[in-house]
């Protein structure tokens, strides 16, 4: 009898894998059995953790895409069937945020977050169709912030908050392949960058826990551990829903 949430066998691929949540998705994945392809912008980036996964026994290849770009998205699902043919389980991870209010908000800032996490998540699983087998696995990082507001969040929550109503379409366009899509919502993640900003603003993390009812911040380990779940077959009969990963904060 196989252990709960085996993945062993599986094949997936995970866009802005080389850090972060990303990173940690990747290897969440791994430790479940499964076989990871790691995207960056820049295929050099992904290699390390790649080859950290390839030090476990399982297979990985880091690869280029910018999933801005169409043609950069085609490109690498090309390179992709080259590699392994099919896959099982797509994680629309990559995203970015430019944090600013309505005032100070232009096109081009508004492009990159839009495109990044929203225009990126369509044409990705677009491109994945023709990879991705019958009874496959589509799971899309979205934010809390795709269903609260939030100061400073203008193009970032519009953004997020389309990866959610995106995921339900999906999920019904999906479902006569046995495809199920999901999403997860993290709130504020502990990671690199974020800890830059803390370190500059040591208030900024005082404030955040104490809207948490849990009384901590997530980490990228909370959210891994959620994707691995909405990748297993006890999720089988789930598609179309979100999880927040918030420590209650959306409950207010």
């Amino acid at each position: 009898m196989s252990r709960p949430f085996d993945l062993t066998g599986k094949r997936s691929l995970v866009t802005g894998g080389s850090r972060g949540i990303g990173r940690a998705i990747a290897l969440a994945l791994a430790g479940a059995g499964a076989e990871v392809a790691i995207t960056s912008r820049k295929a050099d980036d992904g290699e390390p953790v790649a080859r950290e996964i390839r030090s476990t026994g399982r297979r990985s290849v880091a690869l280029a895409l910018d999933v801005r770009s169409v043609a950069s998205i085609r490109a690498c699902f090309d390179e992709l069937v080259r590699e392994w043919g099919t896959i099982d389980i797509l994680v629309n991870n990559a995203g970015t945020n430019i944090p600013t209010d309505l005032r100070a908000l232009d096109e081009d800032g508004w492009d990159t977050v839009v495109d990044t996490n929203l225009k990126g998540v369509a044409f990705v699983t677009q491109a994945a169709l023709r990879l991705l087998r019958d009874g496959g696995r589509v799971i899309n990082v979205a934010s809390i912030y795709g269903v609260l507001g939030r100061v400073e969040r203008i193009a970032y929550s519009a953004a997020k908050g389309g990866v959610v109503t995106l995921t339900k379409s999906l999920a019904l366009e999906l479902a006569p392949r046995g495809i199920t899509v999901n999403a997860v919502g993290p709130s504020l993640i502990e990671t690199d960058l974020t800890r830059e900003r803390m370190r500059k603003d040591p208030g900024f993390r005082d404030v955040e826990v104490a809207r948490t009812p849990l009384g901590r911040l997530a980490t990228v380990e909370d959210v891994a551990a959620a994707v691995v779940y909405f990748a297993s077959t006890e999720a089988s009969f789930v598609t179309g829903q979100l999880l927040l990963v918030d420590g209650g904060t959306g409950a207010h």
